[in-house]
């Protein structure tokens, strides 16, 4: 088993990269996409969110209004700690829960994590969870035009999400292989294979040595 981290601001296309490579084989273990499951209705983080912020954070049917929770993390620090804190550790488990789950196999496992350079500078899950760590970086006016024209973000609103982010200079400073996505889907192809080429040929990954922790 190998495990790389791949990583990029929003805006940046990590999505079409992450497509591809499990086109040419990989197995994608999506960070976003497990917190969408875990904050399902009835799940651990969905009642924990409520609790703490009310219904308010919720539509009609009792899924997450996303826009909503936004509205109230975005402007307050301290609200954005707490959601962090109800959110990461049970996230954290599930992923290296399905790391283990491949362990035992010769796959390659694309790990997309979109704040993993914010996790390592926090001293959060340390760079040993992945043999390698592949950033798409994508200038930040490209990463803005994708977001109001494809996503339907408002301009000022895609500004600020990404200036909230890290700088992409600490992406890169981590970052073991590149690619640049500011490029037509052509002209990204070949930078996609020569990732997947890099991702193949490095060392094998030891899963996290912690014992299933209740989920």
């Amino acid at each position: 088993m190998i495990v790389i981290g791949l990583t990029g601001g929003i805006g940046s296309g990590k999505s079409t990269v992450s497509d591809r490579f499990v086109d040419l084989g990989a197995v994608l273990i999506d960070a976003d996409q497990i917190v969408r499951e875990l904050q399902e209705p009835g799940g651990i983080v969905h009642t924990e969110m409520v609790n703490h912020f009310g219904a308010e954070i919720l539509n009609e049917d009792t899924t997450l209004n996303r826009q909503a929770v936004a509205d109230v993390v975005f402007s307050d620090k301290e609200a954005l700690r707490t959601l962090n804190g109800i959110v990461h550790p049970p996230v954290n488990r599930e992923i290296r829960h399905r790391i283990r789950e491949q362990a035992t196999t010769d796959n390659l496992l694309v790990l997309d994590i979109p704040l993993l350079i914010e996790g390592i500078m926090a001293g959060g899950p340390p760079r040993y969870i992945v043999s390698g760590i592949l950033v798409v970086d994508t200038p930040a006016e490209v990463a803005i035009r994708r977001l109001v024209d494809q996503r339907g973000f408002s301009e000022e609103d895609a500004r600020s999400r990404i200036a909230a982010q890290v700088p992409p200079e600490k992406r890169l400073e981590l970052a073991d292989f590149v690619i640049n996505n500011a490029v037509t889907l052509n002209e990204l192809e070949p930078q996609i294979r020569s990732a997947f080429a890099w991702a193949q040929n490095l060392p094998a990954t030891e899963p996290t040595p912690e014992p299933d922790e209740p989920r």
